[in-house]
């Protein structure tokens, strides 16, 4: 069954379909091209799973396909890859009126949204996200980026899907730690701002990480909601959108220092947040008891709650070239308790190393 939401961003709002099969409903998409010709970008692991489905179902319905196929990871969202996007839509002649479709998790997306912003100064793109992750979180907003060595995501622009299409069917084939690094998503929007859905996640984690369809469907939705309110009120960031940052000012240092790849972006967004807490803790925001809370359900989700010893020097370098810096000093998301995400600038320096120091201790 069939769930829609709209981000509602005036002449620029969009559908969010949710619900299984949805690869093969190609009247979701054709009233969103705005010729009958599509670059749909795509990697070596989604490739094979999905591919043919969705380009068989536009060819019927009458639309040209140019398949775009790049490697897979996070080490490949690159310059080079960007490139490999121009290389065929420039080979091929593609027009401003050719769509981009994403077809894959997070790095497709915000891939395949950069090249869009960036193609003859800006061409229609549409969002099919084909993980938990990027279902519930990056396919819907208009970011999008690639990496650069010295920080994640830094190069970009804010560029919104003329539709998003999350199949819930194509869960089915992700790998066991790419379902629970997107429940760290998931389970984010509890934290910020809906206390209610963090007491549901306690109830249902179990049969999230057993991928119960109903379960899945209903966290997605919610999470997909609480997004496209978001972001409906701040589309560029310039307040209350930092929330959705939850764990990431941690967890992109987490990134970049382990090196891209070697751990996913939720499982970093997982110990990121462990560290928030641990640091709104440190500053009288939460009691012992919602910080065990939390531990448990990321646990629960088979995310990781301790981070790698970076060392405090390399944290606090990495985190100064982060998106939300502002006068030199770093904005972090914390919690006033659960439901209720802050930005605070001013955290004092002593609080936030003595948390870092600990920062691969589980305590």
């Amino acid at each position: 069954m069939m769930q829609t939401l709209t981000v509602d961003l005036g002449d620029r709002s969009y559908p969010i379909h949710i619900g299984p099969d949805l690869l093969r409903q190609a009247g979701l998409l054709v009233p969103h091209l705005q010729q009958p010709r599509v670059a749909i970008v795509t990697n070596t692991t989604v490739a094979p799973l999905y591919l043919s489905t969705l380009q068989q179902a536009l060819e019927q319905a009458g639309v040209q396909v140019l398949p775009v196929v790049l490697p897979d990871g996070e080490v490949y969202k690159t310059w080079e890859s960007l490139n490999l996007i121009f290389d065929a839509l420039l080979q091929h002649r593609c027009e401003r009126k050719t769509t981009l479709i994403a077809l894959g998790g997070g790095v497709i997306g915000d891939l395949t949204g950069f090249a869009a912003a960036c193609y003859l100064r800006g061409v229609p793109f549409i969002q099919i996200p084909t993980t938990l992750l990027a279902q519930v979180d990056s396919s819907v907003g208009g970011k999008t980026g690639i990496n650069h060595p010295l920080g994640k995501n830094m190069i970009g622009a804010f560029y919104q899907p003329r539709v998003v299409l999350a199949d819930t069917a194509t869960l089915n084939t992700l790998p066991d730690r790419e379902l629970s690094a997107g429940l760290a998503e998931v389970i984010k929007y509890g934290l910020i701002r809906d206390a209610a859905f963090f007491a549901w996640l306690e109830q249902n984690m179990t049969r999230l990480v057993e991928r119960d369809p109903a379960a899945l469907a209903e966290a997605i939705a919610v999470s997909c909601r609480n997004k496209a309110e978001v972001v409906a009120a701040d589309e560029k960031e310039s307040g209350q959108r930092a929330l959705l940052n939850l764990g990431h000012t941690f967890g992109h240092a987490i990134e970049a220092g382990m090196g891209y790849g070697n751990w996913l972006h939720g499982e970093a967004v997982a110990a990121g947040t462990m560290l928030a807490a641990r640091l709104s803790l440190a500053l009288g925001w939460l009691t012992a008891a919602d910080v065990q809370r939390i531990r448990t359900l990321f646990v629960q989700a088979g995310l990781p709650v301790v981070s790698p010893d970076l060392g405090v020097d390399s944290y606090m370098d990495m985190m100064g070239l982060d998106k939300k810096v502002e006068g030199g000093k770093i904005r972090f998301i914390l919690l006033q308790g659960i439901g209720k995400g802050v930005i605070s600038g001013d955290v004092p320096p002593d609080v936030l190393k003595q948390v870092l120091a600990r920062a691969a201790l589980d305590d």
